[in-house]
């Protein structure tokens, strides 16, 4: 897989509907996981969404999430940058570029889905995450 840069959007509580709603307007499969299915069954948050991604016939991606409790939810601030793939090396290279002289809010490493995963702020403020699978045969 070559890497991708997306964007990916946090609601308040509606993002099933919402990415529903994208699906009608791009077509395309919506695919997601509440965060009860990764493991956080007693949490209050665990039927909504944890992640969802739409990939469109024309290549486009859209992902989304809520916002889980606890977490501040700001309408204006509520869009990330993805960037994914399997090019570990490539990925690593944006990521040091990306969280120098920024803020990381999630140092990249391992994650329980099995990705190493990093959540940052640029130094303008602009959100990032960056998300490195396995490289599929």
């Amino acid at each position: 897989m070559t890497s991708r840069l997306n964007p990916y959007i946090t609601f308040d509580g509606d993002a099933r509907q919402a990415m529903d709603f994208y699906r009608s307007v791009f077509g395309g499969e919506v695919e997601r996981m509440t965060f009860a299915e990764m493991g956080m069954a007693d949490s209050p948050d665990a039927q909504k969404v944890m992640h969802s991604m739409l990939v469109t016939p024309s290549g486009f991606t859209l992902m989304a999430a809520d916002c889980p409790q606890g977490m501040s939810y700001d309408p204006g601030d509520n869009i990330t940058v993805s960037l994914s793939g399997d090019d570990a090396e490539e990925l690593h290279g944006y990521w040091a570029k990306l969280s120098e002289g920024g803020t990381v809010g999630v140092p990249m490493e391992k994650q329980m889905w099995g990705d190493e995963f990093g959540a940052c702020v640029d130094k303008f403020g602009i959100n990032w995450m960056v998300d490195i699978g396995e490289p599929q045969s």
